[in-house]
């Protein structure tokens, strides 16, 4: 379920909309917009994926997401660290941690995400 750049953005777009037609997707883009062509070949890749389907109303079809955005990002996310972090979660939280500008505040919001998270499994 990968997906290209392009894809996502208009996923983010769905997302957002939950249900839109091709020229509302497109109005979602800023200046310059993109061609309806390249839109409406991005969504017919889309369609071929699963990701995305759509209901057909009158001449307009309204795309809507078939996967969660939380699904999708999850799915994703596994990947990366299966591939760049030898499947070691705790390499990639270290690096994440290490690499961002992240201020303290932001760290302990972080600390506190975790702390809750172990309590939960207790």
């Amino acid at each position: 379920m990968k997906l290209s750049k392009s894809e996502e953005k208009i996923m983010g777009y769905l997302w957002q909309l939950k249900r839109a037609s091709l020229k509302e997707i497109i109005n979602c883009y800023p200046d310059p917009k993109p061609a309806m062509t390249t839109v409406a070949t991005l969504l017919k890749r889309m369609v071929d994926k699963a990701v995305i389907a759509f209901e057909q109303e009158g001449k307009a079809r309204m795309y809507y997401p078939v996967v969660e955005k939380k699904t999708y990002f999850s799915k994703n996310l596994n990947d990366i660290v299966t591939r760049f972090f030898d499947d070691s979660p705790i390499q990639f939280a270290s690096f994440f941690t290490k690499e961002s500008d992240f201020s303290k505040e932001e760290l302990e919001d972080l600390k506190k995400i975790i702390d809750q998270q172990i309590k939960n499994l207790e």
